[in-house]
């Protein structure tokens, strides 16, 4: 059933009620320069906020706006992050399950995972090479199987033998620079 406070259409819309300036209350003895024409304050409103979008274009060189290159510092930050999480990942899926301390080096490996995810996702330099490819498909097993098996599951041995490789292949492809 319907809310009586929405409102229906009509079958024949109503204008709106035109705003009038208010008359100034003291006259100054210079006449106002004269006003331009009234424009409609649809018409105003999309041209200055056309204006404000589209300013910055004109402005900056070649008219385009272009992110910042993936630097080769970042380069050597990301070949060091993704070694590090590499050795994580080999100890964790490593330890026994008997270990008492397999539930926090999974939870250990969760944040540097998700962390490590989170910041080389969005490099658009980085989504076409081949140990990034290999890492976030590794590093989605592993925390898949966490996820759904719980930290203390161990993992069965053709994923882990899976996994192993596409950790190495990814080293590999980190010493060539892919």
């Amino acid at each position: 059933m319907a809310s009586p406070t929405l409102l229906t259409p009509t079958s024949k819309p109503t204008p709106l009620p035109s705003i009038k300036p208010k008359p100034a209350a003291v006259a100054s003895s210079t006449p106002p320069p004269p006003s331009p024409p009234q424009q409609p304050l649809r018409r105003r409103f999309l041209t200055l906020s056309a204006t404000c979008i589209l300013s910055p274009l004109f402005l900056s060189p070649l008219g385009l706006q272009t992110p910042a290159a993936f630097a080769a510092d970042d380069d050597q930050e990301y070949v060091k992050d993704t070694e590090v999480v590499i050795s994580k990942v080999r100890t964790t899926i490593n330890l026994d399950k008997t270990d008492p301390n397999v539930a926090s080096a999974v939870a250990e490996l969760r944040d540097a995972s998700n962390s490590w995810v989170a910041k080389y996702r969005r490099e658009k330099a980085l989504l076409g090479r081949a140990s990034f490819r290999d890492m976030y498909s590794a590093l989605n097993a592993v925390s898949g199987h966490y996820i759904s098996f719980g930290p203390t599951a161990p993992i069965p041995a053709k994923r882990k033998a899976r996994i192993l490789e596409e950790m190495e292949t990814a080293e590999k492809a980190l010493l060539r620079g892919r």
